[in-house]
């Protein structure tokens, strides 16, 4: 188990008086960022509100808001996320409850022009949106743009909708997954409940689409966009799309395909996408049980190196409201704690869905979607883990040399795989939790006798002949990060203290690595910090 360092870091006042409206825009700035993922009516309850109607299986409204989000915001920031990604704001179905439930998620649009009245009025999204700013963390809006929700495939009453014609959408078919046309025109959903495809293709609903995303990026101060079902529209609509919102456009790219993906990606497309297929991949490396294939990631490293445009801005996930929770699919905690090490250190966007640093088990919607709250926020091994993993991205990303520097590979053996990004090596296993008398060699380009410190740890690592490390398992498999300690200065890592921030930070953590001499550190947490790293 991991003690890792953590503390509650200040915003200088100074910083908070000058917090612009909105802080980002650009793909290039959302490089550096964090992002934990957010569906607005399970991440908390409003004070006094009842949280007894409200179990994992509910497919029904559990009381969050924006307002409720806004005042939760610590618990985010604290873990050292720098953005929040939050479910769609548009207006819903509203209804009779159908046989899927009702829709909490955000995802059955109706008027897309609308706001969600169940999440609040236009006031708690501006205090929403203003609040993160005013943290130096960025909001990033789910938007639908492929669909609208039906309770019938044969639409008779428009009125209720954005688009009212006919014509702006497309008839209703089943999708054919071989033809790409089909993909972009037939409907989602089924015929319980349909999900009207919009014809995308039509001018009025370009344009449409473009005014309205315009204005709701501009009245909200939002600074990105997630959009959902990306490779359901026809590719040329997202530039003009992305272009009247003037923020990053990330799309959900659903597949394992990279080049699939990687098409989505580009002046031509998006400005990033959901990494899908290196999420397959993590599952075929790390899960257990599970084909323990390392050589999964390490060949889709290179072929998203060779497919993407810019596999820096991709966005990083084992988790998201699509799919089933990590622990539902692994039994062992250190693949948890594996598979995220890599997502944080390799080239692109960490994202962690809410729940998941709570150990969140549910399998498909909606048990992937329980609420927050039960967990009482605990602060798990798996919060500190992410606590530190935000802490010491947040300091790296300061260095362009390691925000832009492309991720390569030391190391894939039947146990381990070693990455190199920057000046960092980050060495991840698939054994699990119980020792195993197994390890990993890694050559490294650092001189022999090089100081390398484990910053989960605190625990020095001397480079040995040729370069090498050897990290070994008799303690379990535990992810290992080392950076050599001259790069450690200003870091507030393992006593390297910043100039500015005088906390010291050591580890209660053993090493992965069997050393003599491996010492049992104590944490000391110095409360004079005025800074938050991750905000510069």
């Amino acid at each position: 188990m991991y003690f890792l360092p953590y503390a509650a870091l200040l915003v200088p006042l100074a910083f908070i008086s000058l917090a612009p409206a909105s802080l980002a825009a650009s793909a290039d700035q959302w490089r550096s960022r964090s992002i934990y993922q957010v569906i607005v009516d399970r991440y908390a309850l409003s004070s006094g509100a009842s949280s007894s109607d409200c179990g994992p299986g509910s497919r029904t409204w559990c009381g969050g808001t924006w307002n409720s989000l806004r005042e939760n915001l610590d618990y985010i920031q604290d873990a050292g996320f720098t953005a929040v990604w939050i479910s769609p704001v548009s207006q819903n179905y509203e209804g009779p409850t159908t046989p899927y439930g009702d829709p909490y998620h955000g995802y059955w649009i109706a008027d897309a022009t609308k706001l969600n009245s169940h999440f609040g009025t236009s006031d708690d999204l501006k205090a929403l949106s203003d609040e993160l700013h005013r943290r130096g963390m960025y909001l990033m809006v789910d938007v639908v743009v492929n669909d609208v929700m039906a309770t019938s495939t044969n639409l008779t009453d428009l009125s209720t909708y954005m688009f009212k014609d006919p014509s702006q959408y497309h008839p209703y078919c089943t999708i054919d997954w071989n033809n790409s046309t089909s993909i972009e025109q037939c409907w989602l959903g089924d015929t319980v409940v349909p999900l009207p495809d919009i014809n995308t293709e039509d001018s009025t609903v370009v344009s449409g689409f473009g005014d309205w995303i315009e204005s709701l990026v501009q009245e909200y101060c939002i600074d990105g966009l997630r959009i959902d079902a990306a490779k359901h529209v026809n590719k040329n609509f997202w530039p003009r799309f992305c272009a009247k919102a003037g923020v990053f456009c990330i799309g959900e790219v659903f597949g394992s395909d990279v080049n699939e993906a990687a098409s989505f990606q580009g002046p031509d497309a998006l400005d990033a996408v959901l990494h899908y297929p290196m999420y397959n991949a993590l599952v075929e490396a790390f899960t257990i049980p599970g084909p323990l294939n390392t050589s999964a990631v390490s060949d889709m490293m290179a072929q998203s190196k060779a497919s993407f445009k810019d596999t820096g801005l991709l966005g990083n996930f084992i988790e998201n409201q699509d799919i089933p929770r990590w622990y539902n699919i692994s039994v062992d905690p250190q693949s948890l704690y594996n598979a995220m090490v890599f997502n944080f250190m390799s080239d692109g966007i960490p994202i962690v869905y809410y729940g998941q640093e709570q150990y969140s088990n549910g399998n498909a919607d909606p048990y992937n979607r329980a609420p927050l709250w039960p967990t009482d926020y605990a602060n798990t091994t798996a919060y500190q883990l992410i606590t530190a993993l935000n802490k010491f991205r947040n300091f790296l990303v300061k260095d362009s040399a390691w925000l832009y520097s492309s991720a390569e590979v030391l190391a894939a053996t039947e146990y381990g795989l070693a990455i190199k990004k920057g000046n960092v090596i980050s060495i991840m296993t698939n054994i699990g939790s119980p020792p195993n008398n197994v390890s990993v060699p890694v050559y490294t380009p650092f001189p022999v006798e090089t100081n390398l410190i484990n910053i989960l740890t605190c625990t020095p690592w001397a480079v040995g002949s040729n370069g090498t490390v050897d990290v070994e398992y008799t303690l379990g498999g535990q992810p290992v990060i080392l950076l050599p300690e001259s790069d450690l200065a200003n870091s507030g890592f393992c006593g390297y203290l910043n100039s500015t921030v005088s906390n010291k930070y050591v580890s209660g953590a053993r090493s992965a690595h069997a050393q003599s001499g491996n010492v049992v550190w104590m944490i000391v947490m110095g409360l004079l910090g005025l800074v938050y790293l991750s905000l510069w």
